[in-house]
């Protein structure tokens, strides 16, 4: 098999694995100022249950971005070149927004006070809002296509990027993410916070089915070959599957299915693409496979490095999460220990 069209498939299996996982942790991010209830300690403690349940994760969830936009940039220079010129904006509003989320998460616990952890909350927030919406946007202007000059240059312009078709793109990406984030609260915390995020993810799954729905058949009529016909029918299941397996308890299955749902989207993408990376607006000027990769040498060098790192560092992961899969509540919740702006201040001067 010709290697670009591989590392075309290997892309879309990078990609498929961040949105998965980085897709829950955003979903618990922006579920911070939803799920918590009760007087102000309790509502505390319950947010840091939210936080502690992704708190070993969510790092290692990024690496499937950093691993798709350095496969990009070697295997398809041309199509990385294109993509992060036209979507400058989007892309930099993603990365600052990761930005202040990984700070907010790291520091969070590390200064005792209200006002402290009220912040680290909005930026955590933020930083999960803004990427699960424009995520969104980005991938549904590559299934429409964007305008591109005779150079395989972005030439639409930001306010072109938010047309319908992305805007309801992004609204399916933010609802699938808040589903799978309130089914991965269910499935890892325990007591009154799990029964409200298993409430939750009955309303949102019933929703997903309307907006990703909706989404995904517009995308399929005018942008998707036939076979992608498939892709939409596994997603539309796996969303229905997740409503009845919310509704028995079975949360595992839920957020299973959950994940099935985003991986049958991913493949409605890279299907609308092929044999595009970076389609065309109505077919005109389209970036190809063959034209956007690297050299066949560069190619091979990349194949072996990843036959042999990329077992590693699933085992790793899948470790990981093995190690801290138990369920936590509020009684597993110690009280704070950070320090006081009156103890850093005596500490440094």
């Amino acid at each position: 098999m010709d290697l670009a069209l591989v590392w075309f498939f290997i892309i879309a299996i990078l990609w498929t694995g961040y949105l998965v996982l980085e897709g829950f942790d955003f979903g618990v991010g922006m579920l911070m100022s939803i799920l918590p209830r009760g007087r102000a300690e309790h509502r505390e403690k319950e947010r840091r249950v939210l936080v502690n349940s992704i708190g070993p994760l969510w790092d290692g969830n990024e690496v499937w971005l950093i691993t798709a936009g350095g496969a990009t940039f070697a295997a398809f220079p041309e199509w990385y070149a294109t993509m992060f010129s036209g979507f400058y904006i989007p892309l930099l509003l993603i990365l600052v927004a990761l930005i202040v989320r990984g700070v907010a998460f790291e520091y969070r616990g590390k200064i005792a006070g209200t006002v402290w952890a009220r912040r680290c909350d909005v930026a955590i927030q933020v930083g999960s809002w803004v990427p699960a919406v424009l995520w969104g946007v980005a991938f549904a202007n590559l299934v429409r296509g964007v305008q591109l000059d005779e150079a395989h240059q972005y030439v639409g312009g930001f306010w072109a990027l938010l047309n319908p078709f992305a805007l309801l793109g992004g609204a399916t990406t933010l609802v699938l993410f808040l589903l799978h984030g309130s089914v991965f609260v269910a499935l890892k915390t325990d007591g009154e916070i799990r029964a409200r995020a298993r409430r939750l993810a009955g309303v949102l799954s019933l929703v997903a089915v309307l907006v990703a729905g909706g989404w995904a058949v517009w995308a399929q009529v005018a942008f998707s070959p036939a076979w992608t016909w498939a892709a939409v029918a596994v997603a539309a299941l796996a969303l229905v599957g997740v409503v009845v397996t919310n509704r028995m308890g079975r949360e595992g299955w839920a957020f299973g299915l959950s994940a099935v749902s985003i991986i049958a989207a991913v493949v409605l993408i890279f299907g609308s693409m092929y044999p595009d990376v970076m389609p065309g607006l109505d077919g005109g000027n389209s970036l190809t496979i063959a034209e956007a990769s690297s050299t066949p040498y560069t190619l091979t060098v990349m194949t072996w490095v990843a036959v042999f790192l990329t077992p590693l560092v699933i085992l790793y992961q899948g470790w990981t999460y093995w190690v801290f899969r138990r369920r936590l509540s509020v009684e597993h919740i110690p009280a704070p220990a950070g320090l006081t702006w009156k103890k850093i201040k005596e500490s440094a001067f």
